[in-house]
């Protein structure tokens, strides 16, 4: 298995507790939040036993699940989200598993 699964497993052990604080104001976005970081490691797994195109494929996925999980937290700073504090320590989480 590459090392990235494992980072991923634990960027999503650091992030959870944020995500349940997003769920409390935007139950919706934490949701696909959720489903988005699931995501992420679950495609590197299919990737490094996948071949061919279709590993490519897998990685390139998971990047895309990371980038969503990401986002949710971008939209959650917005004004009306009233989620700034939480997005600051999501930052802080992607900047470290980087």
């Amino acid at each position: 298995m590459l090392r990235i699964h494992s980072v991923l497993l634990e960027l999503i052990r650091e992030v959870m507790p944020l995500v349940r604080e997003l769920e409390r104001r935007e139950p919706d976005l934490a949701r696909q939040c959720r489903r988005a970081l699931a995501s992420a490691p679950l495609n590197v797994a299919e990737g490094s036993q996948s071949r061919g195109r279709n590993r490519g494929a897998r990685y390139s996925n998971a990047l895309g699940s990371l980038r969503e999980a990401q986002a949710c937290f971008e939209v959650a700073e917005r004004p009306g989200y009233e989620c700034e504090q939480v997005s600051a320590n999501v930052k802080r989480c992607f900047l470290k598993s980087n």
